[in-house]
């Protein structure tokens, strides 16, 4: 088992912006581009078209977000440990993301996935956001 650790700063949003995105369902559909449902409490499900599903752990609003974590190609009862931890920075806010028991053989595809379906799609939403309101992003 790995883990991954990753953090990426996504400009214009601030870390209510990132937990609403990753916690509200129609949110998370729209940045995933798959069905998700999230349920927004601790022990609660969230499923994420037929490839990701989970459980919260810990849910702290605007901090922080701790799930236990599988995709649908790992071993069956395999679950991995995510946790996101949000802070402001100058501009937009830092996602310090750490994912434990990834399976070895699916370590660069999962780490590769965070980059092309959560952080790069978020800056782009976001910083598009930031861009057209003048360097702020608009109230949600």
């Amino acid at each position: 088992m790995k883990t991954i650790r990753q953090t990426a700063t996504i400009r214009g949003a601030t870390p209510h912006d990132l937990y609403e995105t990753i916690m509200d369902s129609k949110r998370h559909t729209k940045l995933s581009q798959q069905p998700t449902k999230v349920s927004r409490k601790v022990g609660g499900a969230f499923k994420v078209g037929h490839d990701l599903e989970g459980k919260h752990l810990t849910l702290t609003k605007d901090k922080k977000i701790v799930q236990t974590w599988r995709a649908n190609n790992w071993p069956k009862g395999t679950y991995s440990k995510a946790t996101f931890a949000l802070a402001r920075t100058t501009g937009g806010t830092r996602v310090t993301f750490t994912q434990s028991g990834v399976p070895d053989e699916f370590y660069a595809e999962t780490s590769k996935g965070w980059r092309d379906y959560y952080w790069n799609p978020l800056r782009k939403e976001f910083g598009a956001n930031a861009r057209n309101s003048g360097g702020r992003a608009p109230a949600r």
